[in-house]
């Protein structure tokens, strides 16, 4: 709390008085910094893996969240965003499957591959019980 030094009312003597307004410059310089700080980290809360995806002339699907399956370029797999090999890819999804009610699948496959190589992703989806799997594509520019 400030203190008003306002006219005395003795010579050579102050008679202090409280302040009735409230600096609220350093509660905004605060919340400046705050606001920047959340504006920057926001983008990097993103995760994702790269993958050159094939352009389609198709309108994007509504839904919720659904468990992406990523097949690299390299022929690697990935669920969501962790490593899976193809061995035990069948055995994940169906983990996946039996914690959800309607498990809704997409599949994100690097252009560069082989179509026998997503054949293969596709085939144990289908083991795992999944049979309504999504392609992800990029729009057509």
């Amino acid at each position: 709390m400030g203190m008003n030094l306002g006219p005395s009312k003795h010579k050579g003597h102050r008679v202090y008085q409280p302040m009735a307004e409230i600096n609220v410059t350093p509660m905004v310089d605060v919340m400046l910094v705050l606001l920047i700080i959340f504006m920057v980290a926001a983008p990097m809360l993103t995760q994702g893996v790269q993958v050159a995806l094939p352009q389609a002339n198709a309108a994007p699907i509504e839904q919720d969240k659904p468990v992406e399956v990523t097949l690299l370029a390299d022929g690697s797999v990935r669920v969501g965003s962790s490593p899976v090999s193809r061995e035990a890819l069948v055995e994940r999804l169906k983990l996946i499957q039996a914690d959800r009610t309607e498990a809704s699948i997409v599949l994100r496959a690097d252009k560069a591959l082989s179509y026998g190589s997503v054949m293969d992703v596709m085939a144990a989806l289908q083991a795992a019980g999944m049979v309504d799997v999504g392609l992800v594509t990029e729009a057509q520019q």
